[in-house]
């Protein structure tokens, strides 16, 4: 019996392969795109985070501290905020923030609950298209404030095109065209040809951005 993860993944030799839906890399270096981007590369920005010991946020934000440093002088990180996962403990960290830099230019929020609820402080706010608000979220939750101009872009995962890819590396697998093997590749229909890398892992690809030309495509 061949077996394939995706999304999350169990210890390596319960499965073949796990179709990973985006690396830390990825991630990290979608919201740093996005906020540069959406404030001119220059500005001072912070980030609203989960909680202090979410361990993949802790990762996606060093990983984006370094990006910053690297190749944004002009981006000052000022603060890095924790909403805990909270609806109204993020909306309060949201309106904190901005009290407290007054020329704060753009807010990254890599949690779904966290980039909902300073979505809904800003859209009601004077700072309505004056600062900028990215992160990861999903179409329903951020499609309102997409189109009423309080979000111009934020990222996640295509779920459609995870699942379509671990159905096409099951396949790979029982038809015999891959062993599982680190290196081993596969053709998995619209999205194209895949490699197998370390671990029995597939990587799906970068972070999928969303916006106002395609989030009426999506719904979930």
């Amino acid at each position: 019996m061949k077996v394939v993860t995706f999304d999350s993944d169990t210890n390596r030799e319960c499965r073949d392969l796990f179709i990973n839906q985006a690396s830390a890399e990825g991630i990290a270096q979608a919201q740093v795109d996005l906020i540069a981007e959406q404030i001119g590369d220059e500005g001072q920005i912070a980030v609203l985070s989960a909680s202090v010991n979410a361990t993949n946020q802790n990762a996606w934000i060093a990983l984006m501290e370094e990006e910053l440093a690297a190749n944004h002088p002009n981006i000052e990180l000022v603060e890095v905020a924790y909403g805990d996962d909270d609806d109204q403990t993020s909306f309060d960290k949201t309106a904190a923030l901005l009290q407290t830099y007054p020329e704060l230019k753009g807010i990254v929020s890599p949690t779904t609950v966290g980039i909902a609820a300073a979505a809904r402080y800003l859209s009601t706010s004077e700072y309505k298209g004056e600062v900028a608000l990215t992160g990861l979220g999903t179409p329903n939750q951020m499609r309102e404030y997409i189109e009423d101009g309080t979000v111009t872009a934020f990222a996640l995962w295509n779920p459609a095109d995870l699942g379509y890819l671990a159905a096409w590396a099951a396949q790979a697998l029982i038809t015999g065209e891959i062993t599982g093997a680190e290196g081993d590749s596969f053709e998995a229909g619209r999205l194209g040809t895949y490699e197998v890398g370390e671990n029995g892992t597939v990587l799906l690809g970068d972070p999928f951005v969303f916006n106002a030309d395609n989030i009426a495509d999506f719904d979930f």
